[in-house]
This record gives C-alpha cells, structure tokens and sequence, in this order.
C-alpha cells in the first residue's frame, strides 16, 4: 500500500441481494463506495441448464445482474470483478459521482423504466 492512500473497503452482503437493495444502495452511496452484490461465477449462476441456484434465487440474480447493469450504463456505478478462485469471482459495483446535469433521480428512472415495459 502507498503512504496516504486510504485502501477501498468493499461491502459485502451476508446474503443473496435483492435488486431493490441495490437501487438502495445506490441511490445513498457516494462517489467510491464499493458493494459486493454478487459472488460467484454470474453468467451460470444465471443460466438454467446449470441449475445452480433454486429458479426463485435465480430469476432475483437476473433481475439484479441486468439492474447492474443499467446502472453502469447510466454512469452510476463501475462494474468490476475480483477473481476469487477457480470460477468464482466477487461482482463490485463501484459507485460514480451523480451526474450534476441530471435533474432525474434515481426512482424517477426506474418509474420510467417500469412504464416503459408496460
């Protein structure tokens, strides 16, 4: 570690996250904080042939994958991964600054997202 640098902590769930915590956390988070929303290996851990999670636990994975996805999109967060071990790794989503021209927040997004797929 280099002097005068503060190392990242990166929060971890004690459980499987919900997607609607995840939108919690980033509507609160500031610019550097760090979540651990998923562990794992995503791209099986989400596909059914492989039947690694119970088909309730993974449509939530789903469901939150894409919402990390949007998010990242969005300039929200930075998505990265952390190899762990053989096929495991740690999903990080790193939070960004807010965007200063955005007038929308977060719940206004996510309400327009939901009409639209109405």
């Amino acid at each position: 570690m280099f002097m005068g640098t503060t190392p990242f902590i990166t929060v971890r769930a004690s459980r499987p996250l919900a997607e609607i915590e995840f939108c919690a956390w980033i509507g609160q988070a500031v610019p550097g904080d760090r979540l651990e929303y998923h562990r794992g290996f995503l791209a099986l851990d989400i596909f059914p042939m492989f039947a690694r999670l119970p088909d309730q636990q993974r449509t939530e994975l789903t469901r939150l994958g894409s919402r990390a996805f949007w998010a990242a999109e969005r300039g929200l967060v930075h998505l990265v991964q952390e190899r762990i071990g053989t096929d495991q790794f740690a999903y990080i989503a790193v939070a960004r600054p807010k965007p200063k021209a955005a007038a929308v927040s977060l719940s206004a997004l996510l309400l327009a997202e939901q009409e639209a797929a109405c």
